[in-house]
């Protein structure tokens, strides 16, 4: 009798527990069951714009849900990152970080932690600057401008301090021992003016913001900053393979999520931005860009996140430039 009443206790307890965790379990794989905002941290028509939308596009196909993107740009990405925090942790606010990001951590001082606060979920896509020079200069090379360089000092250009672009060319003017004035701007469109003008002798900048301007035989890229040259500019040489060893700047965006959201989603999340890179109309219209579609585990974007915070904040500190975090 005693065992009996014992089993049937025990057949109740378990009956309990499946009958709390169900509603749990249908409610994660029912997600998504809403639309899912995206929070890009800078304005329409950029490069990390037009890329993520044109992959929720196809993220949306595959959930079965809108994928929205919202933009919401400022300064060191903190609008947008206020943003995503202020909302539930639930897997349908989601955040878009750039490799200016890592630049952020050390460059200002942020009411939250990019590391602590969010979950990374994949990168999007990766994609290299460009040297630009005049193309009716007579900077044909890379090795032209180190050549250059030995003679007087060179004025580099580049949008605002703090930019990648402006600690690529930081980085450059440090590894390769050049006399060299590294020269911010406002704007792009501003940079290409001082370029065509020749208030400066080269220019950083994404193939993606110049695009017309190398099309239409204004600017010339004499190099690129990524590790090996790209399918969209094979012709342009790497600044390691120029002369200039071991200098790499690779840009990247990424979707991360407020710490806190569900591990089954963000895993959802994962593969499903993984299968839409895969897809090699996806991953043309990426390459048009100047970009190379690029998914990633969440592990592997954690890595290149904390790589990059620890890689430009020295060159922050060897360059000199002023942060706010004291």
């Amino acid at each position: 009798m005693f065992q009996r009443a014992a089993r049937q206790r025990l057949a109740f307890a378990a009956a309990l527990s499946l009958a709390a965790t169900a509603p749990v379990h249908a409610q994660e794989d029912s997600y998504p069951d809403q639309p899912i905002r995206v929070v890009v941290p800078f304005g329409v028509g950029g490069l990390a714009d037009i890329s993520l939308r044109l992959v929720t596009q196809r993220l949306s196909e595959r959930l079965g849900q809108q994928v929205i993107v919202e933009n919401k740009p400022g300064a060191g990405g903190v609008v947008a990152a206020n943003a995503v925090l202020a909302a539930p942790r639930d897997g349908y606010t989601l955040a878009v970080f750039a490799n200016g990001t890592a630049i952020s951590k050390t460059l200002f001082k942020l009411p939250y932690d990019p590391v602590a606060d969010f979950e990374p979920i994949s990168t999007v896509a990766y994609f290299d600057l460009v040297l630009l020079a005049n193309a009716k200069g007579k900077l044909r090379s890379l090795p032209d401008l180190l050549a250059e360089g030995k003679k007087r000092q060179l004025v580099l250009g580049t949008i605002n301090p703090g930019s990648t672009q402006n600690l690529s060319a930081e980085l450059f003017k440090s590894m390769a021992g050049i006399n060299a004035m590294v020269v911010p701007f406002k704007s792009t469109p501003e940079v290409l003016t001082a370029l065509l003008r020749g208030d400066i002798d080269v220019m950083f900048e994404s193939y993606a913001a110049l695009k017309g301007a190398i099309s239409s035989g204004q600017a010339r890229v004499i190099a690129a900053t990524g590790k090996s040259r790209s399918s969209w500019l094979p012709d342009a040489p790497t600044v390691a393979e120029s002369g200039v060893p071991r200098y790499e700047v690779t840009g990247w965006n990424a979707v991360f999520a407020p710490a806190g959201t569900p591990p089954r989603r963000l895993a959802r999340l994962n593969a499903a931005l993984n299968d839409v890179l895969r897809e090699p109309a996806i991953q043309q219209r990426l390459e048009e860009l100047g970009t190379q579609a690029k998914g990633s585990s969440r592990e592997e974007l954690a890595a290149v996140f904390k790589r990059d915070i620890a890689k430009w904040a020295d060159v922050i500190r060897k360059a000199g430039i002023p942060t706010q975090q004291n």
